[in-house]
C-alpha cells in the first residue's frame, strides 16, 4: 500500500538517492558521460540542489512511500519558467519521479493529483512544469491532466543544452 506524505529532512539521503537514480537511469543515454556527470555532481548528492531545496521551506516536497522505501515524490515550487509570467500566482511541478518498478501502479496518479489539489488550495490560476521533449511516456502522462505544450526550455546538462517542453494545467 502507498502511503503519502510530505517530506522531512531525515528524507534526504534517501530521497536524494532515489531521486539520482531515477535521473541517470531515464538520462544517462542522452548526452556524453562527462556531460552527466558534472549534472550528477551540481543536481546530487551533500552539496546537490535536491538537498538545498529539501531545506527549503518554500519548496514542497511530497513523497510515496511503500514498506518504509521512498517510491516516488513531487516538488512544487514558485515558477521559474518565463511562461508562468503570463499568468501571476502561478505554481510548478518542478519535478515528478517515480521508481520504475512502481510505474503503472498508481503512484504518479497519486501525486499528480496532490499536486493539483494542493497548487488549487493555494489559489494558483495555473500549475506549469516541463519535460524532456525525446520522454514520451511522460509527456503522454501530462497531457491525460489537461497539460498543453505552451513554450520551451533550454535544460543544461553539463555543456548539452537539451529542448524541454514547458507545459501549462489551467486551474
Amino acid at each position: 500500500m502507498t502511503a503519502y506524505r510530505d517530506a522531512t529532512s531525515a528524507d534526504g539521503p534517501a530521497l536524494d538517492a532515489m531521486a539520482r537514480a531515477i535521473w541517470i537511469a531515464t538520462f544517462a543515454h542522452t548526452a556524453p558521460a562527462a556531460d552527466i556527470a558534472a549534472y550528477v555532481a551540481t543536481a546530487y548528492g551533500p552539496d546537490g540542489a535536491l538537498l538545498r531545496d529539501l531545506a527549503d521551506p518554500a519548496i514542497h516536497f511530497r513523497l510515496a512511500v511503500e514498506d518504509g522505501r521512498i517510491v516516488g515524490y513531487a516538488k512544487l515550487t514558485q515558477p521559474w519558467v518565463v511562461e508562468a509570467a503570463t499568468q501571476p500566482g502561478a505554481l510548478q511541478l518542478s519535478q515528478l519521479y517515480v521508481v520504475a518498478d512502481r510505474h503503472g501502479q498508481g503512484v504518479a496518479q497519486g501525486l499528480m493529483d496532490w499536486t493539483i489539489a494542493t497548487a488549487r488550495a493555494r489559489g494558483a490560476p495555473a500549475l506549469f512544469l516541463t519535460v524532456f521533449e525525446h520522454n514520451p511516456r511522460a509527456r503522454r502522462f501530462y497531457e491525460r491532466y489537461g497539460f498543453v505544450h505552451v513554450g520551451d526550455y533550454a535544460f543544461h546538462t553539463g555543456t548539452q543544452i537539451d529542448r524541454d517542453e514547458v507545459m501549462r494545467l489551467m486551474l
